[in-house]
Parts: structure tokens; sequence; C-alpha cells
């Protein structure tokens, strides 16, 4: 009782030294008399008394903005030492209320949120801890480090894909440029100019820009891999493995390229898979895994691949990547790699073959005919193969349909190419005569 009591004499005094430096607009005394209050709880363990008097200070009349900042800065610092998960919980959410609305503590109400969402979060409350992630709109803080920002929009996308609300992550994750982990971090920061925003130097806790950029393609695999984009994610980790550490550590790389490899497999033909696919044959690297390397070479050869053979030597390898960085390539790759195969074989008889019959496609393809037609049929569709199918002959055409001016300009061609046939071999005619006749002559 008798400490309850000086606690209340000691708060009262310096209550009263506060109103008078306040009212006289001096910052410096208004914001130790402040900072002076909620040390003295704290060393007194009065956690009630301690949220009960940061509320007080914050709505008392004119209240100086720096007198918030210093009281929510120094409360920040006595989180940890709360004696149990109740209490930090009301001290973080009376810090919230206070700082709630107010730019000039923005970023101490983002770390503070940051708190609350990590205990809900290991509560069990994976839901509760997104929104609470989400109420905050960190790109908007001119005053917060870049790092931090990234590494709190990152938070928000984990936590979003945590429960599945893909959407959201997407839409949080594009608020992110990819070009800002290009930038050099060892290049010497500008001197800000008079009057502009004075940034915050990131807590020691946030990761590096380069680690960042890791965590994010990471979360990005995982966006993508819930929507079975093979070319997204085969890019995601080409990004990982262009980061510097990554490069020079073969136990990181290694399982990364891998994976690069089995991904451009297996997505679709398209131009940019085919850049890339070019790209990591020419990365010498891959000598380093052979069977990788013959894998893509045979996906740029145009000759027919069988499929038999082909799993059979890399099904163990595809079994392997389990255990490896990144975890298994999903239920369907198996499904869509012999799909992917397929794929290829069509366009590889597309490339030697101006008609064929179905019956022979169906034997180089060593499928069905059924199959065969059904394969050939989306990959038209798809716009990947221009193909028609006569069904009655059970032909099909690999020529496309020309109009009268592409048959015009064919023939006009052609017309040119054989009178410049005809006047080089008048031209060697004339050669050999004259050549004859000097011959005679002598």
């Amino acid at each position: 009782m008798e400490d309850n009591q000086s606690l209340e004499g000691k708060i009262e005094a310096l209550l009263n030294v506060e109103k008078q430096m306040r009212l006289a607009g001096d910052v410096v005394g208004t914001r130790k008399a402040v900072m002076d209050i909620v040390e003295l709880c704290f060393q007194a363990k009065a956690w009630k008394t301690l949220n009960d008097q940061i509320v007080l200070l914050s709505k008392r009349r004119g209240q100086l903005k720096q007198a918030v900042t210093a009281m929510v800065q120094k409360a920040m610092q006595y989180i940890d030492e709360t004696p149990d998960l109740d209490t930090r919980i009301e001290l973080i959410k009376t810090l919230n209320s206070v700082s709630a609305g107010k730019i000039y503590v923005e970023i101490e109400r983002a770390r503070l949120i940051r708190k609350l969402a990590k205990i809900k979060e290991e509560q069990g409350l994976i839901s509760e801890a997104a929104d609470l992630m989400q109420e905050v709109a960190v790109e908007t803080f001119g005053a917060m480090a870049k790092t931090e920002k990234i590494a709190f929009i990152l938070e928000q996308v984990r936590l979003c894909l945590d429960k599945q609300d893909y959407v959201r992550a997407q839409i949080l994750a594009r608020k992110i440029s990819p070009r800002v982990f290009d930038i050099d971090p060892s290049k010497a920061k500008k001197k800000p100019k008079e009057g502009d925003a004075v940034v915050e130097e990131a807590p020691a806790d946030i990761p590096s820009l380069l680690e960042l950029k890791r965590i994010y393609y990471e979360h990005m695999i995982r966006y993508y891999s819930h929507q079975n984009d093979y070319l997204e994610i085969c890019r995601s980790y080409k990004a990982i493995y262009d980061i510097p550490a990554v490069k020079e550590d073969p136990s990181q790389w290694i399982p990364v390229l891998r994976k690069i490899c089995w991904y451009l497999v297996l997505s679709p033909h398209d131009p940019m898979q085919s850049s890339l696919l070019n790209a990591t044959l020419e990365d010498k690297n891959l000598n380093e895994i052979p069977n990788f390397k013959l894998l893509l070479k045979q996906l740029v050869t145009m000759e027919v691949i069988q499929w038999t053979s082909l799993w059979e030597m890399y099904k163990t390898e595809f079994e392997n990547e389990n255990n490896l960085l990144g975890g298994p390539l999903g239920d369907k790759a198996a499904e869509d790699l012999k799909l992917r195969i397929i794929e290829h074989n069509i366009l590889v008889v597309s490339k030697y073959y101006s008609r064929i019959t179905l019956q022979r496609l169906a034997e180089l393809l060593c499928l069905s005919f059924e199959e065969a037609e059904k394969y050939l049929s989306e990959m038209v569709v798809s716009k990947s193969l221009i193909a028609k199918i006569d069904r009655p002959m059970g032909v099909v055409c690999f020529q496309t349909e020309k109009d009268s001016n592409d048959v015009l300009n064919s023939w006009a061609g052609n017309l040119e190419k054989l009178l410049d046939l005809v006047e080089k071999s008048c031209h060697q005619i004339h050669k050999e005569t004259m050549v004859h006749k000097v011959v005679l002559k002598a």
C-alpha cells in the first residue's frame, strides 16, 4: 500500500511538472517528464498503471508530438520485459491505440502490429495475424527504411500464403518491384537535401537486400506453385540462382539449377521458354550435372524423344527432388512432364512433315490414334501449333492456309527466282561458248 501511494505521489508530481512544461511549450522538458513517468511505472512493475498513464498522457490537451513519440518509443523497449503474455499483449494494444492515426508514430505502430501478429501466429491464429498486418500500408511511409518496408510487405505476403489467400498475396507482392533488388547497396548513399524527409535506419533484425530478394522469390515460388505456372517458377529460381552468395556455394546452386532445368522442361513451349532454355544450356555450371544437360539438349534437338526410355533414365532424379531445396515438384509434374515430351514430339513431326496420316503420327508418338488426335487438337487450340485435321481421310496438314494475296506473293517470288536461274544459266552457257571458241581458234 505504501509503495502504491508512493508511486501515485511521484506520478502526480511528475504530471504537474509535465503540465507546466507543456503549457510553456518546452519540448525537451515535456518529453523528459513523460519519459520519467513511463520509466517510473516500469521500475515499479506497475503494468496496469503504465497502460493507464500512456493513455492519459496521450490525451492531455495540446500534447506535443515529440512527447508522444518519445513516450511510445520508451514504452516499446519494455515490451520484452513483461512478466507474461497477457501483459505483453495489453501493453502492445495500448501503444497501438495511442499511435493509431498519428503520422509521426506510424513506423512505431507498424512495428507494434508486427509484434502482435507474431504473437497471434504463435498461438495458431494465422488468419487473425494476416488481417492485423493488412491494416498497415507501409509503402506510404516516407521515413521508414527501404529494407524494413520490403521485409514488412514480405511478412504480409507470407501470412496470406499461409492462410491460402492467394489473390491478396499477389496484390501485396505487386507492391514490391523486382528491380529494387538490383540496386547496388555498396554505392554510397546520397546526402539528404534540406527539406527532404529523414529516413530512419532499419532495425538490426531486418535482413539485407539480397536476403530479402531470396525471401521474395521463395514466396513467389509458393504462389506460382499453387497455379502450376512452371515458367514463372523457373524464372523465380533463376533469380535466386543469380544471387552472388548462392552462385559461390555449390551446395546451394546445384539444387537451384536442378530445379531450373526441371521447370524449363515442364514449361509449355513459347519464345520465353525457348530463350531461357538456350541461356541455361550455355551455363558452364551445367557441366556439373551432366544428366540435366543431356535432358535440355534433347529438348533443343529436333528429334523424337521416346517417353519410356526418358522416364526410366530420369525417374530416380525426379523422385530425389523431394529431399532437395524447394521440395517435390508437385503431384501434376509427372503427368505434365509426359505431356511436354508429347508436345515436343508433335513439334518435331511438324518440322519434317507438311502432311502426315494420323495413324503414322500416332506410331511416331507411341500413342493410340485417339490420344494422338487429342494432344494435337489441344496444341492447335492453345496456338502452339498450326495444323488442320481431315478426319474422313485421316490426314493432318501442318501447312497454313494461304489467302489470295499470299498465294500471289508466293507465285511472284517463285517467278522471280525462276527468272534469276534462267539468267544465270544463260550467262554460264555464254561463258562456256566463248571459252570453247577461243580453244578452237588456237
